[in-house]
């Protein structure tokens, strides 16, 4: 297989570290390694492949002078915005993992396990957007169903790891866990989040909306229908809780209304679906829980039942790493799929 020259924006980052990782589990076919991060963390080193790399200033030039072909960007959205067009006039395909492109109706917002085709879609800006990764989890579990009996209504509750917030959010959980064990909590200082965030849950994520939701609930509604193609409701309430990595969603699913859930027919669907294992049996305790789906690349999903009085309704619960499944390794699959799809023309 022909190998690439690949940038890594942000390459010092929770998420470019996690990309670096992915990278050499998937054997990506990299010709030159270009980690990129800000001139002050230029000349810091990453690891790959048991070899130490040197950082790179990110700038206008450096995507041309180093023959970037692909370039992951996870730096922020100001970030992207700056600079993805550098990458893309150099004739790398960007892989954006910010919000800035999503809902761009000329760049294509990819699940490749649910919407490869629209990766074709790439030629018309050079950039490829990876969606929330909130909404990435749900739409792995939402599609087969789709394609099972048909969604009207999707109504989402998260449960959101911290490290969504990136290393900050991490940091400040265990920081303010330390305090708690040696009663100091009183004294721990709240930066990441608007509250503290050990011992509680925040309903509220991103900031709030004129509509009454938050940009991060917007995001789930807003990236589900264009990833499957179709004006699906959607409601959600995000929520952050004290979990380090992976994050759990609650999610009852309304289909058409002549259909009579199976609950039976809905786990196979699930169990078929590429990159989605099904761990259910209440009984003996087992569920997807965030223990079992940290430094993994799988959604799981549990809890599986029909609702008690409308027949076409669904509810259950999924869990996938959101450093992994919800950014890098969904990021790396896009690239894998992309070259794929050109090795084919």
């Amino acid at each position: 297989m022909r190998k690439f020259n690949v940038a890594v924006v942000g390459a010092t980052g929770a998420v470019g570290e996690e990309l670096f990782r992915v990278l050499e589990a998937y054997d990506f076919p990299i010709n030159n390694l270009v980690p990129l991060a800000s001139a002050r963390s230029a000349g810091s080193k990453v690891e790959y492949r048991g070899k130490e790399i040197t950082v790179l200033e990110l700038t206008e030039t450096c995507f041309e002078e180093n023959e970037v072909e692909i370039a992951f960007f996870s730096a922020g959205g100001s970030i992207s915005e700056q600079f993805a067009k550098y990458a893309v006039e150099a004739g790398a395909v960007v892989i954006d993992n910010t919000s800035h492109f999503r809902m761009d109706p000329k760049v294509p917002l990819v699940v490749p396990e649910v919407n490869p085709d629209d990766i074709a879609l790439w030629k018309e800006t050079g950039i490829i957007a990876n969606p929330n990764c909130s909404t990435i989890q749900m739409v792995l579990s939402l599609k087969p169903l789709d394609e099972l009996y048909g969604i009207k209504r999707v109504d989402v509750s998260t449960y959101q790891a911290v490290s969504g917030a990136g290393k900050a959010g991490m940091e400040e959980l265990v920081r303010q866990m330390q305090d708690m064990l040696t009663f100091k909590l009183d004294e721990s200082k709240i930066e990441a989040f608007a509250h503290r965030i050990v011992n509680n849950v925040i309903p509220q994520i991103d900031v709030a909306q004129s509509n009454g939701f938050t940009k991060e609930e917007m995001k789930m509604v807003n990236e589900t229908q264009k990833i499957l193609h179709k004006e699906i409701q959607v409601a959600a309430t995000c929520v952050r809780v004290p979990v380090l990595r992976s994050h759990s969603e609650s999610i009852t699913v309304t289909f058409e209304d002549n259909v009579e859930v199976d609950v039976a027919a809905v786990t196979e669907a699930l169990e078929k679906f590429e990159n989605v294992e099904v761990i259910d049996d209440l009984e003996n305790n087992a569920y997807p829980m965030p223990i079992i789906s940290t430094d993994t690349d799988t959604t799981f999903v549990g809890r599986i039942r029909r609702d008690v009085y409308a027949p076409n309704v669904v509810h259950f619960f999924n869990v996938a790493d959101q450093v992994r499944v919800g950014a890098a390794t969904n990021s790396v699959r896009i690239a894998l799929k992309w070259i794929e799809m050109e090795n084919d023309i």
